[in-house]
């Protein structure tokens, strides 16, 4: 079977990274996306911007991301930072926590503001989420259901950053599934269906040694040594990331392991100059564009890919049936 397309763009303000950016929460790459949208357009793929509490509450990035959204463009979904949803201070602010640091009181007070502020800003209330730093959290999984969201895509294969008080998902499955309750590595009886983003190693190792390249010691060195000697590497469908060349090789491997989604992303800051450490000059935004409009093409034309919205693929699989 041919598989679906998704495209999640984090959308949320400028230069996230830093502590100065965390404070300005100025917009101004989000008043540029009109290029990227563009592409996406033109390749016919259908992006879903997954949007903080910041965004929402910015006129001029509702009335820009609302157009598309009344016009069946795209679908607006959320973004939980939890250092800019209320409430929050400058703890927040300054320590840039997972969302799985929260208290469960803080969680479910943030995950309401920020779904309401959605709702008010754009009209209806949204249905896909996505954590910050992608901290989800088992315990998270029935806040998002009382609050109507049935999407869930805060999970990546291979990505462990138990290390920083975050998230370890070296054993999550590249394909969707139900959410459990108890852990994210196993489906479960939940309405909310877990789109894990796509990324995988550049060549194909057995299931010990993925393991083993998810928890190796000294991680980040090990890895580069990997990537260096051209024994292993982590590709993702993600063009700041990833080349082009990659994410068209990760994305056969994925296919032809018979996984049912490709599921791309990006950052908003990445598509404009200066607002993230990732796209610095013109030349570099030229060349993130163009490789996520070639990615789309090849996608769809070559390997038959169907464009959707989160939404639009729970509702798939919800006909479907479990």
């Amino acid at each position: 079977m041919p598989p679906y397309l998704l495209i999640g763009i984090d959308t949320e303000p400028d230069d996230q990274w830093t502590l100065a950016g965390r404070e300005r929460l100025a917009c101004s790459n989000i008043y540029q996306l009109d290029r990227l949208h563009d592409a996406f357009r033109s390749a016919g793929a259908r992006p879903t911007y997954f949007v903080t509490y910041a965004v929402a509450a910015d006129p001029r990035s509702v009335d820009l991301l609302g157009r598309w959204a009344q016009g069946g463009e795209t679908e607006i979904g959320a973004h939980h930072h939890a250092w800019d949803t209320p409430p929050f201070g400058p703890e927040e602010i300054r320590n840039l926590p997972y969302t799985m640091q929260l208290t469960a009181d803080r969680f479910e007070q943030q995950l309401a503001a920020l779904t309401d502020r959605i709702a008010a800003s754009f009209g209806s209330r949204p249905r896909s989420y996505r954590s910050g730093r992608l901290g989800l959290s088992a315990a998270h999984v029935a806040p998002l259901e009382r609050r109507g969201y049935v999407v869930d895509s805060s999970v990546a294969p291979l990505v462990n950053e138990s290390h920083k008080g975050g998230p370890d998902y070296t054993d999550i499955p590249a394909d969707v599934y139900w959410l459990s309750y108890e852990s994210l590595a196993q489906p479960g009886p939940s309405r909310v269906l877990e789109v894990p983003i796509s990324s995988g190693l550049s060549r194909r190792l057995g299931a010990t040694m993925r393991r083993w390249y998810g928890r190796a010691p000294f991680r980040y060195q090990t890895r580069r040594v990997l990537r260096l000697s051209g024994l292993a590497e982590q590709l993702w469908l993600r063009p700041t990331y990833s080349s082009l060349a990659q994410m068209e090789h990760l994305a056969r491997r994925l296919v032809d392991d018979g996984v049912s989604i490709l599921n791309a992303t990006l950052h908003s800051s990445e598509a404009a100059v200066g607002t993230s450490p990732y796209v610095t000059t013109p030349a570099e935004l030229d060349e993130v564009i163009d490789a996520f409009a070639r990615f789309c093409r090849f996608a769809i034309e070559e390997l038959g890919a169907t464009p959707v919205t989160f939404a639009e693929l729970h509702a798939r699989h919800a006909g479907a049936g479990r």
